[in-house]
């Protein structure tokens, strides 16, 4: 009987020994970056990742992105990597909640992200747990005609008053204030955010969008009646509802609007339409409310590692090694965006620079974007609603209402 217990012990042992050797130096990575940019910069991070760590060999599965968002509770469930990619803020919240992913606090204060990648670490916390590492994201703001404002003698605005006063400004030399296309729903979204970030401060937009706000709060009203003084006032392009972003785009460049609240992928459509950088310029969405600290809109890539990894110790290593400066800086040159890390380099285009300026100096925390933070259906109400207001108004406390109950029946 002693005997057959040494025996299997020593099964055991040799078991346990060929898994720790079957896992150790072997790093699994899962990602969706499958278009040919994002493509070709995560094979660069890989090489050179396997440079520095010789003893670690990667093995990459590359998704297309819908079958990764289809796929990606299936993997972290039954055959996690050791390394994922994903998206910050709420859209990590229902795999923390159902214990998918790993917290990396541990990452973060051994290497200084605190400091590092400090613009974005309210993005990655929750319940007072680092989720995982930002590697890139880009600026929403304000893309504005640099010289229609010139010739109206239109100061770049800082404040709710002024930005009020530029509107006035240029509707009465029959300019279009802000031109925008809400066909897509996303648009208005984008301006809902802002004047709600502006209106109320990050930590009660992300309330709102977790669902533990009411839509009929008087606060967001308060949202609302700001975004209501500028749709009575005729500030947006009119038959908005029939233009996508890119259509929007023309009034901008014909120099029928001078303003357009977007994100920096727009810059290049701008470009290549015509517009130099002597005309087009970018502002920070201006203050609204003084005791609000300024939050920014800024979509954020991410990596993680899955609660069932099984080697931790190299996904570690390899979250380290895509969290450097030097690292970040070539990711985001190929990318065409902004690293996290404040000690990387950006890109020569003064547009990138002007939103790293921004995003590395926010206090107030950085936004994901409405359909980011909230839950699809919740988003997809809400963002119907926003269009809808656009359009109606009047139809303010009707639409507040039935977001409310759509919100009712998602969270609970």
């Amino acid at each position: 009987m002693v005997h057959n217990k040494k025996i299997l012990a020593s099964l055991v042992a040799g078991a346990s020994m060929l898994a720790t050797q079957a896992f150790a130096g072997e790093l699994v990575i899962n990602t969706d970056t499958s278009d040919p940019a994002p493509k070709a910069v995560f094979e660069a991070v890989i090489k050179g990742f396997e440079a520095e760590n010789p003893d670690v060999s990667v093995t990459w599965n590359l998704f297309d992105h819908e079958g990764y968002k289809t796929s990606i509770r299936n993997f972290l469930t039954a055959d996690a990597p050791d390394v994922a990619n994903w998206y910050a803020g709420n859209r990590m919240l229902p795999y923390v909640n159902a214990g998918l992913f790993e917290p990396v606090d541990d990452v973060w204060a051994e290497h200084g992200l605190n400091d590092s990648l400090g613009s974005a670490a309210a993005s990655m916390t929750i319940d007072g747990k680092k989720w995982g590492v930002p590697y890139t994201y880009y600026q929403w703001g304000v893309y504005y005609r640099k010289d229609i404002f010139a010739k109206n003698g239109i100061a770049v605005p800082t404040n709710w008053a002024e930005f009020k006063a530029a509107g006035e400004t240029l509707k009465a030399a029959g300019v279009t204030p802000v031109t925008i296309g809400t066909k897509y729903l996303w648009t208005a979204a984008g301006v809902f955010d802002y004047l709600n970030l502006r209106t109320n401060g990050y930590d009660f937009h992300m309330a709102l969008t977790k669902g533990e706000v009411s839509w009929t709060d008087p606060r967001v009203k308060a949202t609302m009646n700001n975004w209501k003084e500028l749709v009575d006032a005729g500030f947006f392009l009119e038959n908005h509802a029939a233009y996508s972003w890119q259509d929007a785009l023309a009034p901008m460049v014909q120099g029928d609007a001078a303003m357009y609240v977007m994100g920096n992928f727009a810059v290049a459509p701008l470009r290549e339409a015509g517009l130099t950088d002597e005309q087009l310029g970018f502002f920070q969405f201006p203050v609204i409310n003084p005791d609000v600290a300024l939050a920014e809109e800024a979509p954020t890539d991410t990596i993680h590692i899955p609660a069932n990894a099984k080697n931790k110790a190299d996904a570690k290593r390899f979250l380290a090694y895509v969290a450097r400066a030097d690292v970040q800086t070539e990711m985001n040159a190929g990318l065409g965006q902004l690293p996290i890390n404040k000690g990387s380099s950006v890109a020569d285009d003064k547009f990138l620079q002007a939103g790293y300026n921004m995003l590395s100096n926010t206090e107030g925390g950085i936004a994901q974007f409405f359909d980011r933070d909230a839950p699809a259906e919740m988003a997809k109400a809400g963002m119907e609603g926003f269009q809808e207001f656009m359009v109606k108004p009047e139809r303010l406390d009707k639409i507040l209402q039935r977001l409310e109950k759509v919100r009712a029946r998602v969270y609970n």
